[in-house]
């Protein structure tokens, strides 16, 4: 029989996870300092919970999972895996009444859609998403964009983008386009979406196709050909002529701009663009997009504001706001640029075993080591010493300690650096002390 992966995930070796892990610890950090809270939901949910929620065409997409029970009817799924982190957020907020607002969340979490997989874009991946629920002012927004910020720094990306828009404003070009109500608003915005990828004549094509009059778009491509780089001219452009919803989110906008920028986020790193439309049927005002500014791939990070979509599943009427990164992309792009974290194992140190005679004292090593804060790891197998310094050599290990009867009778150990070869003969006290100086430097 042939063993394969299935189309779209994937397996990580040690070394990668590792990676990733450092990768996922420094997005935490992040979150964490801006007083995001850690949250985990159930990998699926109640089919009725998800679908309806992300669009007709994004449906499609969801990995749907079959009844059970002696009641169940042929082909009938009462379950689907979550789409994204967004929507079992949402039902979260509205079975939990009890917390208090606003509520700051963070989730780092698999996801799965039955998409076609390429470069950057898997069946099973990852989403690290920060929400703001309980708050209605521009704050929460801003403080969205800025965390998006934030991260992005850390993880080493100095030349990216983030665009800005509020569905409102689009709200009004598709309402001129011919649409009458929510659903024909969201036909149009799907199609507007597209630009990016297919450029205005397809979209006013594929408009045409939807039963609408794409001549509505004309004061938004003039709006888009402004200098994006001038979001007060961009923005007075557009409130000179939307009506009374497009205006209420360009004023949104000029708060979530100025806000963003007391935060510490660079201007020249802000655009408003105002074909953004985002996917997803449930936003609501400000969505936003982040991208490299090489062009090297898609989004890397995007949101924006659901306040009706709480009210959808519970009644309750509950704002919020959110942005996901996509870890995924940043991932393949930091790997391609040897931007990753250097360290491939998951201990510091390999603690080698000279003979049977000295293996309780090896042990002992090993565990003062961690004690003393360094990560070290035992060499449980049988091979002899030449084998065992190939192995952290192969593995990558920074540093290996031998542990022989003479360091034994003499209270030390040997403590070898992998880079440089220099070998020292320390007391494991000392040894660790070396090692914490030297992850400090690095």
């Amino acid at each position: 029989m042939s063993v394969n992966l299935a189309k779209g995930a994937r397996d990580f070796l040690p070394e990668v996870m590792t990676q990733r892990l450092g990768v996922i610890e420094t997005i935490r950090n992040v979150f964490g300092q801006f007083g995001f809270e850690p949250l985990e939901t159930p990998a699926f949910e109640r089919i009725e919970t998800l679908t309806g929620k992300y669009g007709d065409e994004t449906d499609k997409l969801m990995f749907r999972i079959h009844a059970r029970g002696k009641n169940a009817k042929p082909g009938e799924c009462d379950l689907a895996l979550r789409y994204d982190l967004t929507v079992p957020l949402a039902r979260f907020l509205a079975m939990h009444r009890e917390l208090r607002l606003p509520f700051k969340r963070y989730q780092i979490q698999p996801v799965w859609r039955a998409e076609r997989a390429q470069r950057g874009r898997f069946r099973e991946f990852y989403q690290c998403d920060v929400d703001i629920a309980g708050s209605t002012s521009p704050l929460a927004d801003a403080e969205c964009v800025a965390v998006v910020d934030a991260a992005l720094g850390a993880l080493g990306f100095s030349a990216y983008t983030i665009r800005i828009n509020d569905r409102r404003i689009l709200s009004t070009y598709a309402r001129r386009c011919g649409a009458t109500d929510l659903k024909g608003e969201l036909s149009v915005l799907i199609a507007v979406d597209k630009l990016d990828k297919i450029g205005r004549e397809q979209v006013e094509a594929e408009i045409r196709e939807r039963g609408f009059d794409p001549s509505g778009l004309e004061a938004l491509w003039a709006a888009c050909a402004v200098d994006a780089s001038d979001s007060g001219s961009v923005l007075d452009v557009l409130d000179a002529e939307l009506d009374e919803g497009g205006r209420a989110g360009v004023a949104t906008l000029r708060k979530v701009v100025a806000y963003a920028q007391a935060m510490g986020v660079d201007p020249a790193r802000i655009r408003i663009d105002p074909a953004l439309a985002r996917g997803a049927d449930y936003y609501t005002g400000p969505v936003f997009e982040a991208t490299l500014d090489d062009g090297s791939v898609g989004s890397v990070a995007g949101g924006g504001r659901y306040d009706g979509l709480v009210g959808a599943l519970s009644g309750r009427d509950l704002p919020a706001v959110g942005v996901s990164l996509g870890m995924e992309r940043l991932l393949v792009i930091m790997e391609e640029r040897g931007m990753l974290p250097e360290q491939s194992t998951a201990a510091e140190v390999l603690v080698t075993v000279f003979s049977d005679d000295v293996v309780a004292d090896a042990a002992r090593t090993a565990k003062a080591l961690r004690a003393l804060g360094v990560s070290a790891e035992l060499y449980v197998g049988d091979s002899r010493m030449k084998s065992q310094l190939k192995h952290g050599d192969k593995r990558g290990y920074p540093w290996v300690v031998l542990v022989g009867p003479d360091e034994v009778a003499a209270g030390v150990i040997t403590l070898k650096n992998s880079k440089t070869w220099e070998n020292q003969t320390l007391t494991v006290a000392d040894a660790a002390e070396r090692i914490r100086a030297a992850r400090q430097v690095a």
